[in-house]
């Protein structure tokens, strides 16, 4: 898990650098979490550098980037997701918006994706 989460590292800043996009670091993320056992989705604002709660997973955001002078653009979001009570991390990496199958977090209840950074 870890040589994929580096792997996709690598791949976000060779596809930064390559298109010459420069990014921006952003106050926060919006993520959607589906319940696999009830269907429910629901948005998730998360501030970077702090937590939220979803059930029994807590999901800090490390930080969210998205295109400079492009708020709506493509989002890049590092996230690490705990299950509380047990040790180790379910996910622990880079989710890109328009990929969400690229690195998604595998949980036998949730899954969890980003839709935007939030820049207030």
């Amino acid at each position: 898990m870890l040589l994929r989460g580096l792997a996709i590292t690598a791949a976000l800043a060779l596809a930064t650098v390559a298109s010459g996009q420069q990014t921006t670091n952003a106050s926060g993320a919006i993520l959607r979490a589906l319940d696999k056992t009830s269907g429910n989705t629901v948005d998730v604002t998360v501030p970077s550098g702090k937590g939220a709660r979803l059930g029994n997973l807590q999901i800090i955001l490390n930080e969210c980037r998205y295109p400079a002078g492009n708020p709506s653009g493509d989002a890049y979001a590092s996230l690490e997701v705990s299950e509380v009570g047990r040790l180790g991390t379910v996910f622990s990496g880079w989710m890109i918006a328009s990929a969400p199958a690229l690195n998604p977090m595998e949980h036998q209840r949730y899954d969890i994706w980003v839709m935007r950074c939030t820049t207030s």
